[in-house]
């Protein structure tokens, strides 16, 4: 069975190994390329910009306003973050076109029948294949995820936002996880349709709406927020990204934290500002309702999650995602024993 398995699946596992060595290439000169430019930068800031964890903001300790480490960012983030959206994207596109084939393309041609005149189980036939192709799935995102993460290692430590969405899903150990789920997702779903095209296309579907909603709706719980206070003085307000209505922020920043939610901004004695008081202050420029604001002694209820918590969701997420697998093979493994 690991025979035949290999042999109708060695077309696409010899492609994607080709397009995984160009990768695998391109991701250590990128690497090296990284490590530069962070060295060059990192003596110019005078030897202390992005240090420590990251500190959360263009360059750590000494260099928060090193020119030298924002335009290193600036150099590397736009390439990085578009590696980072095509590891995102290549679970789903593994579960397209190796998983819902894995079975659909058998009932289709009729090849199903010949197998399962032969001594080999169905039941073992599907665990062969599921093991075989999934394993080859998780191996090929794995090591793609690791030479990105060593190739982003000294910009992440500059940038020190972990938790970002897309640098989380495309570090470390996730990336191998999602691939689980991803195959496992079209093999299953190839196995209840039968049909190629529509499993394919419902696999896609299916795994934009848990990557879409996962971050959003299941990560912020997985492990309970810790909540502060944080003065919201001039500075604090000129690095927000939203200044909204009825008291509104968006875009508050923790050093190497994920902030989960923010209250509305608060007077002294813990109470939503008066709109009115609030809308005076945004009259002017960005400076001078800065300054208006802060001039009112506000402050904001903050819920965040700490950067040493990193590996706990890491982990957390990981094996939510191979549960999930696991039970989705375990159904298509009984699915194929009841179906006559």
């Amino acid at each position: 069975m690991i025979w035949l398995t290999w042999r109708q699946f060695r077309v696409q596992a010899i492609v994607t190994g080709a397009a995984l060595l160009v990768l695998a290439i391109y991701l250590i000169l990128l690497g090296l390329d990284v490590r530069d430019s962070y060295d060059a930068a990192l003596a110019r800031c005078g030897g202390g910009a992005g240090g420590g964890t990251g500190g959360g903001g263009a360059g750590g300790g000494t260099g928060g306003a090193c020119t030298s480490m924002t335009e290193f960012q600036d150099e590397f983030r736009l390439r990085l973050r578009l590696l980072g959206v095509l590891l995102l994207v290549a679970p789903g596109l593994l579960g397209m076109f190796w998983g819902a084939p894995l079975v659909a393309r058998e009932y289709e041609a009729g090849t199903h029948r010949l197998v399962w005149s032969q001594s080999v189980t169905r039941r073992r036939w599907l665990a062969v294949k599921l093991l075989v192709v999934g394993l080859a799935a998780m191996a090929a995102t794995g090591l793609a995820g690791l030479l990105l993460t060593w190739a982003a290692g000294p910009f992440d430590q500059v940038a020190g936002d972990r938790f970002d969405t897309t640098q989380f899903a495309a570090r470390h150990i996730v990336p191998v996880a999602y691939a689980a789920f991803a195959f496992t997702l079209g093999a299953a779903l190839g196995l209840l349709l039968r049909r190629t095209v529509p499993a394919m296309a419902l696999t896609l579907v299916v795994f934009t709406v848990v990557q879409v909603a996962g971050p959003t709706m299941v990560r912020p719980h997985l492990v309970t927020p810790v909540e502060t206070t944080r003065p919201m003085t001039t500075e604090a307000i000129k690095s927000l990204q939203l200044l909204g209505r009825n008291a509104n922020i968006g875009g508050l920043r923790i050093p190497d934290a994920w902030v989960v939610s923010t209250s509305r901004l608060l007077t002294p004695d813990g109470r939503p500002i008066d709109n009115a008081r609030y809308e005076k202050c945004l009259t002017g420029a960005l400076g001078d309702a800065a300054v208006c604001l802060d001039a009112l002694d506000l402050h904001v209820e903050v819920a965040y999650q700490p950067g040493d918590r990193y590996w706990t969701f890491q982990w957390l997420e990981s094996a939510i995602f191979l549960a999930l697998s696991a039970l989705l093979a375990s159904g298509a493994l009984w699915r194929l024993r009841r179906r006559p």
